[in-house]
């Protein structure tokens, strides 16, 4: 995106607590003359914050912050910056943050698996009016309202034991699980990296309400989840 001689670089705000990401998007925006670093923040305190001190045009907020959520800081920005279009740069893809996250006035959503250089043109696309969304987290809400529709014209019958739900990427997860792989493959197979596949390991377990591999395969096929 060339930038026009009478246009001010797009001026972002991040809120995140990765040392690591944040290094990279700031190596990256380094390197983009239309888009600005306005502040890096790693609370949600400072989150909350920083909006009383800079306008920014986006802005980029983690979900699991070390002192709250970062929807907090979404609901903030959102009503106290109208105009500032907001992202979600995160590891949770559960559709329970995914919904609370674009109630509260996200615009874009995105999964960090893939290369901080790759989200200028998300930031660019998102200041231009479009809405990023990772492409797991978009089929998880067209299935979510695909689900709504049929619950509407055909209602389940309810049971003793509410069904859980996995979001995508969980439901990926867990099958490279059952088949074996550990969590050095799957994070090779899945391209992303070690620590966000135990993430996505301990959501499993704590959704499935069990505490080993053995134990998430059998509830997991007891459920549904799996192929018997």
């Amino acid at each position: 995106m060339q930038q026009t001689p009478n246009s001010s670089p797009i001026g972002v705000v991040l809120v995140e607590d990765d040392v690591n990401f944040q290094n990279a998007l700031i190596e990256a925006i380094g390197g983009a003359p239309d888009i600005t670093l306005l502040s890096v923040v790693g609370t949600r305190a400072q989150g909350l914050l920083v909006l009383d001190q800079i306008q920014a045009d986006v802005l980029l907020v983690d979900l699991g912050l070390p002192d709250g959520s970062g929807i907090d800081v979404i609901r903030a920005a959102h009503a106290k910056q109208p105009a500032c279009n907001i992202m979600v740069s995160t590891t949770f893809g559960d559709e329970m943050h995914v919904m609370q996250s674009l109630e509260a006035g996200a615009s874009g959503y995105l999964l960090k698996d893939s290369a901080p250089k790759n989200m200028l043109d998300e930031i660019r696309s998102l200041h231009g009016g479009g809405s990023p969304i990772s492409p797991l987290i978009a089929r998880q809400i067209l299935m979510r309202f695909r689900h709504d529709d049929q619950a509407i014209a055909k209602p389940e019958p309810t049971s003793g034991k509410q069904r859980i739900a996995l979001s995508a990427r969980e439901q990926e997860v867990l099958e490279y699980i059952t088949k074996g792989f550990t969590s050095d493959e799957i994070a090779l197979l899945i391209s992303i990296s070690r620590h966000t596949v135990l993430t996505y390991v301990r959501r499993i377990y704590t959704k499935l309400e069990v505490k080993s591999k053995t134990e998430a395969i059998y509830e997991a096929r007891n459920q549904g989840l799996l192929a018997q």
